[in-house]
């Protein structure tokens, strides 16, 4: 990726509302009444996959349901019953258990959302729309490539043109950011006190509280293969002709990427989407970016640490550009390869013979910059901190490291970068923290997280049930039997 690792402290939701959130972003309202066919399939893979929904699971009445209409209306939004379908819709062709959830908390959910958006707008806060569309425009191009076509997808979702599906998705994107954004503002001064987080603690019974999964504390040495000078000109020579090509017209821009970049932006034609000069690119790619002066240009070939590149500017906005790249790497000789290996095989060597320590060793011999200073030190972005849950680490990374105990350093490991790159790594469990029930003052931190979360979330609730009643909330007569979160009936008596 050329982005750099941005952290971000989780929306607080109940843990599968929160997945649905997720997937309900690449759903589309459909805003036309009609009549769902139950036909349409889109083979995606070896699955063959609903278009839509068509039998609805009934709740607790004998009601009849209209095929298609207005489940609610909460302030100047509508939920729709191709909402909930499509939520479900999503939630089984993402493989996520459906089992025990009902209509009527996927309608009590929406209308939530619906409620934070309308006050979003109530109280001017405004979005990024342009930073929207960007972040929509690579993520249709992520899902053209998943299911094959443009007319995969809009058969999918059964619109009448990309465009048409564009808007759709747009205004969800939109209704989504307006949403945690009115959360944000609700939640932005709740502070927990130290004596509360006491009382939160042993307000919980001995028998209830929760276990602390085993944690590590982790470092590695990365040692990637050298790439000589001559393969380095091979790739600024072939990155030159691209340039020379599309410049003298003889091909285009997004074609040479569709066909050579090796960045995952090749399936939308290396388009990137915009950037500021405070965007979270790496410097030299915003100085290469930057440096470009009209639309169409295209910058000489530049190196960052993901390979070579060549950039071209697509639009100026003002403050923004959208641009466009095409990223090679040179090839790796295997001898270049082998003394990789061989370098790190002595260094563990060193390291376990005492000769150097780990840290002095990743100070000196570790490729990664980013860890390499602090002495190989692995930081956890979802947490803010350097412990790692060792039930949420990626497969690999936890079979590796399972069975080391801590200050144990693992064999030499070869491994590959989501570029297809290899490299090879040795790992250090530098501290290990087995399971066990939550003790208040080894893990004070996370205790405070889940006071906070507590305190947070009953400011949340009180304000919903201080909205809701000055909000116009209507609720189909189909929901009457639903037990609706947040008293949302009761709020129409």
């Amino acid at each position: 990726m050329l982005l750099k690792t941005e952290n971000f402290r989780p929306t607080i939701h109940k843990s599968w509302f929160f997945i649905i959130a997720l997937f309900i972003q690449f759903g589309v309202n459909a805003q036309e009444m009609g009549v769902i066919d139950t036909t349409g399939t889109v083979k995606l893979g070896e699955k063959e996959i609903p278009v839509l929904r068509t039998e609805r699971p009934k709740m607790q009445s004998d009601t009849k349901y209209k095929v298609e209409g207005i489940s609610a209306v909460v302030g100047s939004y509508m939920v729709l019953d191709s909402d909930i379908d499509k939520a479900l819709l999503e939630m089984e062709y993402s493989g996520i258990s459906t089992e025990g959830v009902t209509r009527c908390d996927l309608l009590s959910k929406l209308m939530e959302d619906k409620l934070y958006a309308h006050h979003a707008e109530v109280d001017s806060l405004q979005v990024d729309e342009e930073r929207i569309r960007s972040y929509m425009d690579q993520q249709v191009g992520a899902m053209i490539e998943q299911m094959g076509s443009e007319e995969a997808l809009v058969e999918f979702y059964r619109k009448e043109s990309m465009d048409a599906l564009r808007d759709e998705l747009f205004f969800h994107h939109k209704t989504n950011q307006l949403s945690e954004m009115m959360q944000s503002s609700v939640i932005e001064d709740v502070e927990v006190t130290p004596e509360e987080v006491r009382q939160f603690f042993y307000g919980i019974p001995e028998e209830d509280r929760p276990y602390i999964s085993t944690e590590v504390e982790l470092a590695h040495i990365i040692f990637e293969p050298k790439i000589s000078e001559a393969n380095k000109q091979s790739v600024i020579d072939r990155l030159n002709e691209m340039r020379d090509d599309v410049l003298e017209g003889k091909s285009s821009f997004s074609t040479l990427a569709v066909l050579y970049s090796k960045d995952g932006s090749k399936s939308q034609g290396g388009k990137i989407g915009s950037m500021r000069r405070d965007s979270p690119f790496v410097k030299e790619f915003k100085d290469a970016a930057f440096s470009l002066r009209n639309e169409g240009d295209i910058s000489e070939p530049f190196e960052t640490e993901f390979g070579f590149h060549i950039v071209k500017l697509d639009k100026i906005r003002g403050q923004e550009i959208e641009v466009s790249h095409i990223l090679l790497y040179p090839s790796v000789s295997q001898k270049a390869i082998n003394d990789a290996k061989h370098l790190a095989d002595s260094i563990r060597t060193e390291i376990k013979n005492e000769t150097i320590s780990f840290e002095d060793a990743a100070r000196k011999y570790s490729d990664e910059k980013e860890t390499r200073t602090n002495g190989g030190q692995l930081f956890n972005p979802q947490t803010l901190d350097v412990r790692f849950d060792l039930t949420k680490l990626d497969s690999d990374l936890n079979s590796q490291i399972y069975n080391l105990k801590e200050g144990e350093i693992s064999p030499v490991i070869s491994d590959r970068d989501h570029y297809g790159k290899s490299f090879y790594k040795i790992i250090k469990v530098t501290r290990r923290f087995e399971e066990h029930p939550a003790d208040y003052q080894q893990d004070y931190a996370k205790i405070k997280d889940l006071a906070l979360q507590q305190k947070q979330i009953k400011e949340l609730n009180k304000w919903r049930k201080e909205k809701v009643r000055e909000t116009y909330i209507h609720v189909n007569e189909d929901y009457d039997d639903c037990k609706l979160s947040d008293n949302w009936l009761n709020s129409l008596k």
